[in-house]
């Protein structure tokens, strides 16, 4: 978090003359964040940052059995955000994740408000699919 943020300041300050006048701060910020997070997302999935079934300790009486399968789920989840259109993600984040409104949603990626609404409503519902989707049949679709 943290680390996303102050790399996000250094690249503003590093690219200030590509700022255009009449353009909202706040938006080209998070556009900044954004790229940001989805080049360290696609860096994960190069090197392969997987949790490890095999190699993962379960002798504290099921809680290490628990942690993983909470692990596996929130990876799974986030395959999922990941299969997701950039539109659609970033909707979902600031919504979701973020906690913004529709209409800060819409302020921050400078849309209308009924395209942040159909764009939510696509991310859940094909988020919805994927997650009901077996996870060996979802990385042969996702392909």
């Amino acid at each position: 978090g943290d680390d996303l943020v102050q790399t996000a300041c250094e690249r503003a300050l590093r690219h200030a003359d590509q700022f255009r006048p009449g353009t909202r701060m706040d938006s080209w910020m998070f556009r900044i964040m954004q790229n940001l997070w989805l080049d360290d997302r696609r860096r994960q999935k190069v090197r392969g940052t997987r949790v490890d079934p095999e190699r993962t300790e379960l002798s504290d009486g099921g809680q290490s059995a628990r942690r993983l399968d909470d692990r596996l789920t929130l990876a799974r989840i986030r395959d999922a955000v990941d299969r997701l259109p950039d539109d659609q993600r970033a909707v979902l984040v600031l919504v979701a994740i973020e906690g913004l409104n529709y209409r800060e949603t819409a302020e921050v990626l400078d849309l209308p408000m009924g395209t942040v609404m159909s764009r939510l409503s696509r991310a859940r519902s094909r988020l919805l699919d994927i997650m009901d989707t077996p996870p060996e049949e979802a990385r042969a679709w996702a392909r």
